[in-house]
């Protein structure tokens, strides 16, 4: 055990920052079982966005175009979510000294943006169309977007599985979930249209597929900026983390306490804890640690020993927290 002590000026109390044995960190992700799901699900995307799109441009559909350019940012957004996943593999050095986990945090949010900027897009076209609607094949409409409910069902069915894991393997869920529905808006619009002829549910459908669009990305743009800011990750209340250090034996007080996300998948901590002068800090910390990482999920917690001494050096005195 590595221990370090210096006295604080003016305030009594000693700092100890203890290495408890075998402690060490993991900076790094290791290798996720979720990457050949995500893979799968690129390239059944990919080659449904070019189907899509020509079929949508024949068919002269904005809705089925419109799927596709959603379609295409999911792929974009998977592509930057296998992208970061790979990035936080790499080990921590010099530079990056808690490694690159952070890339799939900026993954999460670029995905978000991107969302944004397409429902922007679909939203005007659809809009122009609404005025003048153009004639269009219902029943190619209809089938190309049966396609897109498999295609998209299947994904998501892949990644159902890593949705509760990690914030990118949700989003790409999510998104799967939200194209299988609004594919399913568009087959309705097809049939719509063989039988009323109205031209307009087209792009009326294709405005529907904005609102879902919105719907599922906003959640997501909020979380990914959340921890962009080392915000406190959402299942995860500070408070509580807090009153359970104070409440272990031997800590009499909890201080300069900070949670952040190194990654989508995993969470740092440091505090300062308050003990009496003479109690063993290297025990105390080798249990605090596999307390917080078992019911917290917290990975990599930096925990600094304060112990109380009389500013006379009258022996300890314990402080309540």
């Amino acid at each position: 055990m590595a221990t370090h002590q210096h006295e604080s000026t003016g305030h009594g109390h000693a700092h100890e920052h203890v290495a408890a044995p075998g402690h060490h960190h993991h900076h790094g992700t290791p290798k996720g079982r979720f990457e050949t799901p995500i893979v799968i699900a690129i390239v059944l995307n990919l080659a449904f966005v070019g189907i899509e799109a020509l079929f949508g441009w024949r068919a002269n559909s904005i809705a089925l175009i419109a799927d596709a350019g959603h379609n295409f940012s999911d792929v974009l957004g998977l592509l930057a979510a296998w992208g970061a996943m790979a990035l936080s593999r790499r080990p921590a050095g010099a530079r990056f000294t808690y490694g690159l986990g952070r890339s799939s945090v900026l993954a999460a949010l670029a995905n978000a943006v991107l969302l944004l900027l397409a429902c922007g897009a679909i939203a005007w076209e659809s809009l122009t169309r609404i005025m003048a609607p153009p004639p269009v094949a219902g029943v190619t409409v209809m089938w190309v977007a049966g396609a897109g409910i498999l295609v998209n069902g299947l994904s998501a069915y892949l990644l159902h599985a890593g949705q509760h894991e990690d914030m990118n393997v949700r989003a790409a869920f999510l998104h799967m979930m939200a194209d299988a529905a609004v594919s399913l808006g568009v087959v309705l619009a097809g049939v719509a249209l063989i039988y009323t002829g109205a031209r307009w549910i087209d792009p009326g459908v294709s405005l529907l597929v904005v609102l879902v669009i919105l719907y599922g990305s906003w959640g997501l743009l909020r979380d990914a900026l959340h921890l962009s800011l080392d915000g406190v990750p959402a299942n995860l209340d500070s408070v509580s983390i807090k009153e359970y250090l104070a409440a272990q034996r031997g800590v009499a007080e909890v201080h300069d306490l900070h949670v952040w996300a190194l990654s989508t998948t995993s969470v740092a901590l440091t505090a300062h804890l308050v003990v009496p002068a003479g109690d063993a800090g290297g025990a105390l910390l080798q249990c605090l640690e596999e307390g917080l990482r078992k019911r917290f999920k917290i990975d990599h917690a930096t925990l600094q020993i304060e112990q109380i001494a009389c500013a006379h050096g009258c022996g300890p005195a314990r402080q309540s927290a």
